[in-house]
Parts: C-alpha cells; sequence; structure tokens
C-alpha cells in the first residue's frame, strides 16, 4: 500500500514523472502464449470505474496514445458507442445509470438539481444528493444523502443475495460515490474541497486508518506548490492559448499555489487521490479475499473538471489524459501484485465537448453560448405582465421549468401554453414539451442513437420532479451564458455529443473484441451479474455477452 499510495499515485510518481520511470525493464521475448478462453469462474472482486465527463470522442481522440491502464483495458471487451440514453446529461444522472441497470426515468435521478416547491425552505431548489428534510440545509450548504435514488444498486442486490459481500465507493465527487455505491455500502468516502468525508448517516468512529492515512497524504500533497506536470509529445501541437472571457487558457500543465483546492480538483491529482484511497480500502478491508464477490466503485472526477475549467482540446486534457491512463495503470498492477482476481469495468456518466470559443476557430463557428433572455424567470416575467399574474410565474432548474404554486389554478393552462409559445420562438430552442406530453411517450425500445428528442426527454422524466415544461437547446448551444473561471464547458443536452461514451469490460484471460454498434449504460448491471451467478430482472437493460467465440455470458 505504501508504494501505491505515497510513492505512486500521491507523492511524485503517477502524477508528475514521465511513463518510462515507472515501467519496469522490458522482458526478455517469451514464446507466444495460448489463446485466451473466457473465465469460467467467478471473479472475487468486481472495479466499476466511471471516468466522469469522459466523452467517447474523447476515448476515441486518445485510445492509441494510452501506454498503461486503459491500453490494458482495451485489450478486453470494448464498445465504443455506449449511450447514457436520456435527455439529461448530467453528472448524478449519469451515475445513476451506471449501476442500477435502470434510467433516470426510473432512479428519480433527472438532474443535478430540480425544484421542489414543497420543500421547507426559501430555495426550492433540490440537489440531487442531498436530504432537503435536515435542519438548515439547503442547495448549497446540504447534507449529502442517498435519500434521492430509488433504486438499489448491483452492490445493494449482491449485499441482499450474499451478507458476506462487502461494497465500498470512493470518488472525486458525493453524487458518483452515491449513486453508484447505494444504499448499503459498507464504506463510501467521496472529495469535499480538501479531504475525504462520508455520509452523515455513515460517519464512523473512528474514521477508518486508511482514510486517516490519504487525509493527511493528500493535505501534504495540496499544501505544497505544483510543478508543471510534463507535457507529452503529442500533446505539444494542443498547447494553444485561447482567450475565454477574461482569462486565457489552453496551453496549462497543471502547475498551481501551494492550497489552491480548486486547481488540484481540476488536475490529475484529484484521480490520484481518489484511486490511492480505494486500493487502500481494497488492503486494508481485504476486498477480493471473501468466501464471494465484492465491489469496489471508483468515481474519477478530475476529467469533468478539468473539461469545465479547461475545455476538452488543449494541452490540459491531453495531460488529464497520459495522467488517468497512468494512475489506472499503478491501480490495476498493485491489484495484480496482490494477487486479487479481479473485473474492470469503465463508462463515464456523460460526454461532453469543447467550449464554445475554440470550437468557432476550429471549424465550427455555427458554436453559441446559450442567451440569457431564455431564463425560466424572464419568461415568466414577461409572462406575468401580459397575463396580469404576480411574480413569480415560472422556475427554471437544468432546462426543467416549472409554473410556480402562487399562479391561480385557473390560469396555469394558459401560462404553461403561453410559456410552450414563447419557448418555441427562440431561434435557440430545439423542442419545448410538456409533461403531458413527455408521460405519455412510451419508452424507447429501438438503438439509442434512433431515439426521437421526446423518447430522450422520457427516459429523464419523473411525475414527482420533472417541470411542467421540458426545454431542450439546439445542438451546438452551450448552456453557458458567459463563461468564468472553472466554468468554459458544459454537458447536459439531449445531443450524441453529450450521451455517447465508451463502455469496457476487462478480466485477465478474457479474450478481446470490439463491438462498434450502440449499447447502453444501463446494460452494465445485468452483464457483471451475469459474470457472478446473480439473477436480476425487471432492469431497463439488458445482459451483454462477452464472450468473443460461440460462448454466451449471459443466462439462457
Amino acid at each position: 500500500m505504501k508504494a501505491l499510495f505515497a510513492a505512486t499515485l500521491l507523492a511524485t510518481a503517477a502524477l508528475v514523472a514521465p511513463v518510462a520511470a515507472q515501467q519496469p525493464p522490458a522482458p526478455a521475448p517469451a514464446a507466444p502464449a495460448p489463446a485466451p478462453t473466457m473465465p469460467t469462474t467467478k471473479p472475487k472482486l468486481i472495479v466499476a470505474i466511471s471516468v466522469d465527463q469522459f466523452a467517447a470522442d474523447l476515448f476515441a481522440q486518445y485510445r492509441n496514445h494510452y501506454t498503461d491502464g486503459m491500453a490494458r483495458l482495451q485489450q478486453g471487451v470494448v464498445f465504443p458507442s455506449g449511450y447514457q440514453s436520456h435527455a439529461a446529461t448530467e453528472t448524478c444522472p449519469g451515475h445513476s445509470t451506471i449501476l442500477t441497470g435502470m434510467r433516470p426515468a426510473r432512479t428519480g435521478i433527472i438532474a443535478n438539481s430540480w425544484i421542489d416547491q414543497r420543500a421547507g425552505r426559501t430555495d426550492k431548489m433540490v440537489y440531487c444528493a442531498e436530504d432537503e428534510r435536515a435542519p438548515g440545509s439547503d442547495h448549497d450548504k446540504y447534507q449529502p444523502s442517498d435519500f434521492h435514488l430509488r433504486v438499489d444498486t448491483l452492490g445493494d442486490m449482491m449485499k441482499r443475495a450474499d451478507p458476506r459481500t462487502r461494497v465500498v465507493s470512493v470518488a472525486g465527487k458525493d453524487r458518483a460515490a452515491i449513486m453508484m455505491g447505494g444504499h448499503h455500502t459498507d464504506q463510501m468516502w467521496f472529495w469535499a474541497n480538501d479531504h475525504f468525508v462520508t455520509l452523515p448517516s455513515r460517519s464512523t468512529a473512528p474514521v477508518p486508518a486508511v482514510v486517516t492515512r490519504a487525509n493527511d497524504a493528500v493535505g501534504k500533497l495540496l499544501a505544497a506548490p505544483q510543478a508543471a506536470l510534463p507535457l507529452p509529445g503529442y500533446c505539444k501541437g494542443l498547447a494553444r492559448p485561447i482567450t475565454v472571457g477574461t482569462q486565457t487558457i489552453g496551453a496549462g500543465q497543471f502547475q498551481r499555489a501551494g492550497g489552491d483546492t480548486k486547481s488540484f480538483r481540476a488536475s490529475p491529482a484529484l484521480d490520484g487521490a481518489v484511486f490511492a484511497l480505494a486500493a487502500g480500502m481494497i488492503q486494508d478491508m481485504k476486498l477480493g479475499q471473501g468466501p464471494g464477490t465484492d465491489l469496489i466503485a471508483i468515481g474519477a472526477s478530475a476529467t469533468d473538471y478539468v473539461g469545465h475549467a479547461l475545455g476538452t482540446q488543449g494541452s490540459e486534457m491531453c495531460i488529464q489524459m497520459q495522467q488517468l491512463d497512468q494512475t489506472i495503470g499503478a491501480f490495476l498492477a498493485q491489484l495484480d501484485a496482490w494477487g486479487i482476481d479481479y473485473e474492470v469495468m469503465l463508462t463515464a456518466d456523460h460526454g461532453a465537448h469543447d467550449m464554445t470559443e475554440r470550437q468557432q476557430q476550429r471549424a465550427m463557428p455555427m458554436e453559441e453560448h446559450a442567451a440569457a433572455s431564455n431564463n425560466a424567470k424572464l419568461v415568466g416575467e414577461a409572462i406575468g405582465k401580459a397575463m396580469g399574474i404576480p411574480g413569480p410565474v415560472l422556475l427554471g432548474a437544468e432546462g426543467n421549468v416549472y409554473i410556480a404554486d402562487s399562479v391561480p389554478q385557473a390560469k396555469r393552462a394558459a401560462v404553461l401554453a403561453e410559456a410552450r409559445k414563447r419557448y418555441l420562438a427562440m431561434p435557440q430552442v430545439a423542442a419545448a414539451f410538456t409533461r403531458a406530453e413527455i408521460a405519455a411517450t412510451p419508452f424507447a425500445k429501438t438503438p439509442p442513437e434512433t431515439w426521437t428528442l421526446l423518447e430522450r426527454a422520457r427516459a429523464s422524466y419523473d411525475a414527482e420532479r420533472s417541470g411542467d415544461l421540458l426545454v431542450l437547446l439546439r445542438s451546438r448551444v452551450t448552456t453557458i451564458v458567459d463563461p468564468a473561471p472553472f466554468y468554459v464547458e458544459t454537458h447536459g443536452s439531449p445531443w450524441d455529443y453529450d450521451r455517447r461514451v465508451p463502455i469496457l469490460f476487462w478480466r485477465k484471460g478474457m479474450p478481446a473484441f470490439e463491438q462498434p454498434l450502440s449499447v447502453e449504460t444501463v446494460d452494465i448491471v445485468p452483464t457483471l451479474a451475469a459474470t457472478i451467478g446473480l439473477p436480476v430482472s425487471g432492469l431497463d437493460g439488458r445482459c451483454l455477452d462477452l464472450d468473443a467465440g460461440a460462448g454466451d455470458t449471459c443466462p439462457q
């Protein structure tokens, strides 16, 4: 553990050293190995990794440059066109699909945030991973909770089938750890500003020794300044400064001052800390060494923070991709050294594409920022003035538009009709669906790339939490009105650049193959469950056959 945690991931090696410095000498040429065959035994540990904002396009761009962990995973079963098939392509909904096998319409996680006018507080905005019932909680200062997740995760299912199963969830974000871990984790830890914390409802005394070690080591790393990370040769052509708002970015190498928590979070160092803690949990809890199969969910959040802060096409993201590859490689090498029989699944909660300003310079002049006039509050004020209704009239969150409870019942239908009419007249709006339209739409049964916008919206719709109107912007219109530090690029649209993610499975001895046709993230749970002989039913996803030959890993 010491080598991985202190030397490999956190101190210097995986964060700043060249790849060659971490690799053992090349072995002497060996005789050709026999053709691999599909393992017939159950893995002892499932390692489920989500790389936040790891778009299928980003994977395609860098897959030939990976030399370590990501290169290994490509030697398994690769689905380069996975889909977060719903419309609300945000962190919380996406993570809620990965280890539940269900779409947001069933997980209840329709967005990162929504409006609940029944919330007993002035701020009616509810965060997906909070418990708004907690005294003093609000959207910005909340109590993290699994309260809003309506379904079980794979870990919950495994523990119900065999109580001896251990389930751990570690992530760079609370919503990633919660939505992948579920309701019955043995340990759940996530990054909060400058250290790892857990849910208040699951706090333990004393804190596990591995968490204390992790927080101490990360604290020292965070307190010290970070020198510029090496720029790989294939990244040099991307190191071109660009002005976005009041800042110039695009050619950075992650140098930072000591104590700069925001820059630490938006850097490869955060992933190093998360994977180091995950490895420590595996070692201290002896995961993968018990009578059954254990599970650890790992939310690697740095790619998302880097994307939001610096975009996807500068030197910063290029370095992040190299460092993520090395960090995953060091982590898997440690599992190998411990002799654990493990199975890996890696995917993402959503995609993304680069910031508007750089896209406009690179053959995409039609890219644009959303207009401030799209704001639900402003639209509501105009409707209220025209119809003689005192405000507020409309409330908005993440494309969901709600008619305020203060609007008289006799005028609500007219307000909804007028709001829809006004939104559809806006040049940046692709669609505006009423809740009645969405609710009446059957769930799609066709490949996800063929779904209509209405079908994508249906997969994200919840009768209790969704708005009275769902407004979807046109393709290549970012929801960012004014870019700002740490927020120059985003996601959340119903378009394929935000929906498409890679899905990879790897286990030692697994024959490799690649399937370019579309699959969905909801297919992950039935696929993993089949490899450990766990019966599942009633899910939105289907089992994917991971046997490259005539065999079938899915139950018949």
